[in-house]
């Protein structure tokens, strides 16, 4: 899975070696001619639905270059909004309906590189600037651990919650890098937020959720 542009060396590899694949393609005048009657379609379909709604249309065919014992297929994927119709293509030697080989395999990639960007943009882990690879090494396992723990503090929000979601910088400043007064009692330790704070409600109730966390 991919952005290899659908090079056919690098889909015959695959093949070669018996490997699923899936690679994005870049739209040309070549493919987007290919589906031009799909594509009016989708406009026209989008006529008739909500103006702020999009209309998403599959289409497939067998891709020019042939790899191995096997011909590859496009699928388009066609989609109508208010803006116009919007083409993307992918080339793939999976089987399987052309939407969910699109939206819950090709489109997972995005999540990955989701993931990718949150560890090193706002985790700061790309600061491996140590004389010594063990150090660095070390220091990307710290940054893994608190990616782990911002993961396990964004399940803990309720599924309607704005925190479920929310990036990592925003959990780290909205929720963790807080200025609080911390007064530890006989039973219990008591956190007193500001009064200006905007978040009150949302650090109540994942704190109350960490609280019931097995030790």
């Amino acid at each position: 899975m991919g952005k290899a542009g659908g090079r056919p060396a690098a889909m015959a590899w695959c093949e070669r070696n018996r490997i699923g694949y899936i690679f994005g393609l870049a739209g040309n005048k070549v493919l987007l001619r290919r589906v031009a009657a799909q594509a009016e379609q989708v406009a026209w379909d989008h006529l008739d639905a909500p103006a702020e709604s999009k209309v998403r249309r599959y289409a497939e065919f067998a891709y020019a270059a042939k790899t191995g014992n096997t011909e590859p297929r496009v699928i388009a994927r066609l989609e109508a909004s208010g803006q116009g119709v919007d083409s993307r293509f992918i080339v793939t030697n999976l089987a399987g309906l052309a939407t969910s080989l699109y939206e819950k395999i090709y489109c997972a990639r995005g999540q990955a590189e989701n993931l990718i960007k949150a560890h090193k943009l706002h985790l700061a882990s790309d600061r491996t600037s140590c004389p010594k690879a063990t150090a660095n090494q070390f220091r990307l396992l710290l940054h893994t651990a608190a990616s782990w723990l911002m993961h396990t503090l964004r399940g803990l929000a309720p599924k309607s919650s704005f925190w479920r979601d929310a990036q990592f910088d925003i959990l780290r400043l909205g929720l963790i890098k807080v200025a609080v007064r911390v007064t530890k009692l006989v039973t219990k330790i008591k956190i007193s937020l500001p009064t200006g704070f905007a978040y009150q409600h949302g650090f109540a109730t994942l704190a109350a959720r960490l609280a019931t966390l097995p030790p």
